[in-house]
């Protein structure tokens, strides 16, 4: 496997995690709020991202106040979005003038914008598991690994 099926593969696992993530929260019947404002964050923030690739405006800020339909509906677009931008050639190596939120200008390459990405969602999947467990729900199974053992992720 090369590096663009590495982040072509990746792209799936967030995009099967996120949705396994969603799926949970609306199962649990509670209302999460913590749960499902760190959900709209991992939308909002890939979308930033995203956009900054594609030197356009994010739909989003980082922190949107969505509902777990909206973001429901929003992941496979962002999944889209991502294959969309791999399926260009040489894109992984390509450099991004971007600024953060804090207005700070900086310069990125693609790979590690995209490995950010993903550790990002990632790293907001784990609180959103712990979260559940405080709140006495079982929280959706997203290890990488688990997903591609079971054919979910390939």
């Amino acid at each position: 496997m090369d590096l663009p099926q590495h982040y072509r593969q990746l792209t799936r696992y967030d995009e099967w995690a996120n949705l396994e993530v969603i799926t949970a929260l609306r199962a649990a019947g509670s209302p999460l709020d913590r749960s499902r404002k760190l959900v709209a964050h991992i939308v909002g923030a890939e979308y930033v991202w995203l956009t900054r690739i594609r030197q356009s405006s994010s739909p989003y800020p980082v922190w949107p106040d969505l509902t777990l339909d909206e973001c429901g509906r929003e992941v496979p677009s962002l999944a889209k979005g991502w294959r969309d931008l791999l399926s260009e050639g040489n894109v992984l190596d390509r450099s991004i003038q971007y600024r953060n939120s804090k207005g700070e200008a900086y310069d990125s390459l693609v790979r590690d914008i995209l490995t950010h990405v993903f550790m990002h969602s990632a790293y907001h999947r784990g609180q959103i598991a712990s979260d559940m467990r405080q709140n006495g729900v079982t929280p959706a199974y997203t290890d990488f690994i688990h997903g591609v053992r079971q054919g979910l992720v390939e």
